[in-house]
């Protein structure tokens, strides 16, 4: 595999990866950060080649199309051949039932003959612990058990089971459907399952995408970005995953592989924010209540900066030995040991998640005095490590600054505890929160500046630029025709600007000088540029963005600026934030074209 040319499906707590010819590359159990019992994105254990896959192989197949039915979250994928052409549907259920949301451990892949006379063969070899073990296999007259060491799943599929499992041609001379889920018998044919789920589906994703406020150009961009997001949040708990992947290394072997299906509060605020800007309220809700159980149940006064979607405190991390890596480029690595580090932008980004809920008068059950409490402590941690030095917001493993955007972050987490103590009507702590906020920033604009560079650089006294201290305009920090701004917009375009895309930050890091641009930094520049009044240059750079995507309209988390070739790992959520908070500032309003 040479490129991220792959689709997502998911329903918010299982999720999966499928490339062109609709192999389904990446599938974890029994949760989007679980094991991955289809792997072929990673690769296959040198013992047991093939294993890991599904796959529909059309014989003489030459080439495919593939796109997402409109405004959902399915997949239609045609394989083309001499023969005969297959259309293939996938989706993992997801809708409304009993009052509740309905999103079980489920894929169902739909299988028909568009033309001619095609010929397929089924391949459905999943394997358990990254790899490492072959399940064992019991079937019926319809179905097939793949038995792992600690779960089950089984394969419901009028396709004839002894050609699934011989993985022998045959002529598809009917639709089959294959429902791939829990050890459970279905109550129906799985034709009707399928063709049910379908429906019902499809209804939930249009229904959902018809209440999004949009704005009027680069609708579907945006609708396929705040589709990716959503399949991004783990409903179950309302923890948000940074990407659904591990180990995709952000450029060529370079040990830059890191492990992305958790929640860190940085991204999740940003999602959050994204998708509240477009109507999407249900996640704020889902995620602030997570968020209170983060504050409430942290050792001490410390908010680590990643959880499991699950709250877990410990993402121990390690290397995976069964699989080669994303095109042999290993490690693989499960879990990530952001978990021990110390991130000062933390605090800034519970409040930042948290601050719309108190206010918007939309949302079932709003916070009050006892959260406001809660979210507090962060604020008391914020006014006490704004100027200490940390691992900052890109993750520096071995070497701690006092990070400019750690600083920024921790002014935010005062900002806002003031403007919500306000609008609760807390006088005294309103007081309190904003005499802090004025004395961090007067610290920031004074300790962050350099002379020398003419910029807001990256650390306190520092003389690097860094691509996160545009964010002084995203959270409200600064006035964007602020002269200092606009001289550090300018110094950043010039020093890690790649034509449109935009380097990170200057200094080598632990790996040595990064060799690919972090595309939600493009992003940074491009909301930066409409809003300091350069409009014109602002929509150019987003347009040729949009165009650096894959052929269903999803980013990872880098790019190589030389090539156009994406890497990191995918799809990422700062990346389809972008778009979305892009397309809001840039776009012509509804009211000027109807």
């Amino acid at each position: 595999m040479s490129t991220l040319d792959l689709g997502l499906i998911g329903n918010c707590n299982v999720a999966a990866l499928i490339d062109q010819h609709a192999h389904i590359v990446w599938y974890c159990l029994p949760r989007i950060d679980g094991d991955p019992i289809f792997h072929q994105l990673l690769g296959t254990p040198l013992d047991r080649p093939g294993s890991g896959v599904c796959a529909v192989e059309l014989d003489g197949f030459q080439k495919s199309e593939q796109a997402y039915v409109e405004n959902t979250a399915i997949l239609r994928t045609v394989l083309k051949s001499s023969h005969g052409d297959v259309e293939i549907i996938d989706f993992s259920p997801r809708y409304e039932t009993r009052g509740r949301a309905y999103r079980p451990q489920t894929l169902v892949r739909q299988i028909r003959p568009l033309s001619g006379a095609p010929r397929i063969k089924i391949l459905l070899r999943p394997s358990f612990d990254y790899g490492a073990n072959a399940p064992a296999l019991t079937h019926g007259s319809n179905h097939i058990r793949y038995v792992g060491s600690k779960f089950t799943i089984r394969l419901t599929t009028d396709a004839p089971i002894d050609y699934v499992l011989s993985e022998t041609s045959f002529h598809l001379h009917e639709p089959i459907s294959h429902v791939l889920g829990p050890d459970e018998t279905l109550g129906d044919s799985v034709h009707a399952f399928a063709r049910s789920e379908y429906e019902q589906t499809e209804r939930y994703w249009r229904a959902w995408v018809h209440r999004l406020a949009i704005p009027f150009e680069w609708q579907e961009a945006v609708i396929r970005a705040a589709i990716t997001l959503k399949l991004c949040t783990y409903e179950p708990t309302g923890a948000i995953v940074a990407a659904v992947t591990t180990s995709i290394p952000e450029s060529p072997n370079t040990q830059r592989n890191w492990d992305y299906r958790f929640c860190w509060l940085r991204d999740a605020y940003f999602v959050v924010r994204a998708l509240n800007s477009l109507s999407a309220v249900r996640t704020m809700e889902n995620y602030f209540r997570w968020l209170m159980n983060v504050v409430g149940s942290a050792e001490g006064e410390h908010i680590q900066p990643v959880y499991g979607v699950g709250l877990e405190p410990k993402l121990t991390e390690r290397i995976v030995e069964s699989l080669p890596g994303y095109r042999g480029m290993a490690p693989v690595r499960e879990g990530n040991q952001a978990f021990e580090h110390f991130q000062f932008d933390s605090y800034g980004n519970v409040v930042l998640g948290a601050a719309q809920a108190f206010m918007d008068r939309r949302l079932l059950s709003r916070p009050g005095k006892e959260e406001f409490e809660l979210l507090e402590r962060a604020g008391l941690q914020a006014i006490k490590l704004y100027d200490q030095p940390d691992a900052g917001m890109w993750e520096l493993r071995f070497s701690a600054k006092i990070h400019t955007t750690s600083s920024l972050m921790c002014w935010a987490a005062c900002d806002r505890l003031a403007r919500i103590a306000r609008h609760i009507d807390r006088s005294d702590r309103h007081d309190f929160w904003q005499k802090h906020a004025d004395h961090i920033k007067q610290e920031i604009l004074r300790r962050s500046w350099s002379d020398k560079r003419q910029a807001f650089v990256e650390s306190f006294e520092g003389d690097k630029l860094d691509a996160g201290v545009l964010l002084m305009t995203e959270v409200g920090f600064i006035d964007p025709y602020d002269p200092r701004f606009i001289a550090t917009l300018k110094a950043i375009e010039d020093v890690l600007g790649r034509g449109p895309f935009m380097m990170r930050y200057e200094a080598p890091d632990d790996f040595g000088p990064p060799e690919t641009a972090f595309n939600i930094c493009a992003f940074w520049r491009v909301t930066a540029l409409a809003r300091s009044g350069r409009k014109d240059d602002a929509r150019q750079i987003f347009e040729a963005l949009l165009a650096s995507r894959n052929h269903l309209g999803l980013m990872s988390e880098d790019i190589k600026p030389d090539t156009g070739e994406a890497w990191g790992n995918f799809p990422q959520t700062y990346s389809m934030v972008g778009i979305i908070n892009a397309a809001r500032l840039l776009s012509r309003s509804w009211d000027s074209e109807i």
